[in-house]
């Protein structure tokens, strides 16, 4: 975790927007929400509809190359939007800059490229923030607090689902929609922050054994995988995704089984505590009900959550809660399983000594 150098501490924080599509609007809306304390100054893209869509929307300056929004406006921070292929070249020109940065997941496609981004951020004093708003959600908080008081006791098993669904004509509506270079594969991209689950929840991972499989869309990556996981404690699981759910998303869950106590949350994003039982009752246990949420988006609510923590990281009253280093722990464990998946074996961490 990172203190911020130079806090800014009397005006508004000030940050830009790279990459106006899909999730740019959770984003823009969790900016809103924080009005009184950041302003949205900048946005780029590539495609004149959408920054034309953005400017209208939000009332910032637009530019349509990343590198003059960097160099032409007073930005404090950039927050990357953009193909998840091009994160790590954007954020080092960010940090070179001087700009605090906050990417979307995956914080990068490669794990060198993880590597040199959280070089580059040191490098030059600035924050690196990778969005983990799952985190935030009132069901996995429970869940974080039951492990960390040990209500478990040993976990035992724990496995991760996530059976949604994503048409061709989804990977067809980008042209880096689908691609290794930029994009990465159902487990790389779509169940990102649920292998996060893997290690901010259960712990470090020992090996993994993973297989994945391009079944049913017209793409160069994976819309179907699965991940045998061993836990340094022990512990074993699986993550399973696929992207082919017929007809729509069906469930993003989580299941932890233990000497003392078992959990499943489901839904469609982690959004229901569908079981909750523990050998000793604890105050938490009548939060259940009130920590369940109806959804129909898969990004859930959590981004104005981490935008909380966020702001007061940038103000020096608090220290980022996912960071870099934390983004590669996430990332290392799909850098990982894609290994495993190619070279048919089993793959340890850490992938570097």
């Amino acid at each position: 975790m990172f203190n911020i150098q130079k806090p800014i501490k009397d005006r508004k924080i000030r940050v830009g927007v790279a990459g106006c599509g899909r999730i740019s609007q959770k984003h823009l809306e969790a900016i809103e929400k924080h009005k009184t304390q950041i302003e949205l100054v900048a946005v780029s893209d590539v495609q004149p509809e959408r920054l034309a869509k953005a400017v209208s929307q939000t009332g910032a300056k637009g530019f349509d190359s990343y590198i003059e929004m960097l160099g032409q406006s007073d930005i404090d921070a950039v927050v990357l939007c953009t193909p998840s292929g091009l994160h790590s070249e954007q954020a080092i020109a960010a940090a070179r800059t001087g700009k605090h940065v906050i990417t979307e997941k995956p914080m990068a496609t490669r794990w060198q490229d993880g590597l040199r981004m959280v070089k580059a951020c040191d490098d030059a004093g600035v924050g690196l923030f990778v969005v983990k708003q799952n985190r935030r959600n009132a069901t996995l908080q429970l869940l974080k607090n039951a492990v960390e008081q040990g209500r478990f006791g040993r976990i035992f098993m724990t496995t991760i689902n996530v059976f949604w669904s994503r048409p061709q004509s989804y990977y067809d509506s980008d042209a880096w929609r689908g691609t290794w270079e930029f994009d990465g594969g159902a487990l790389m991209n779509q169940a990102s922050h649920y292998v996060d689950l893997i290690d901010w929840l259960i712990g470090p991972v020992e090996s993994v054994q993973a297989y994945v499989a391009t079944l049913a869309r017209d793409i160069q990556v994976e819309d179907t995988a699965t991940v045998g996981v061993r836990w340094r404690s022990g512990a074993l699981g699986s993550v399973n995704v696929t992207m082919l759910t017929y007809p729509k998303n069906l469930e993003g869950s989580i299941t932890i089984l233990g000497e003392k106590g078992s959990v499943r949350i489901g839904g469609m994003a982690v959004n229901e505590i569908q079981h909750w039982e523990f050998e000793d009752a604890h105050e938490d246990d009548v939060k259940v009900r009130d920590a369940n949420y109806e959804t129909t988006s898969v990004y859930g609510f959590g981004h104005p959550l981490y935008y909380n923590n966020v702001i007061e990281a940038l103000r020096g009253e608090a220290v980022a809660e996912t960071d870099g280093r934390e983004g590669l722990r996430s990332l290392e464990i799909l850098i990982a399983s894609y290994l495993s998946a190619r070279d048919g074996r089993r793959v340890a961490l850490p992938l570097e000594y």
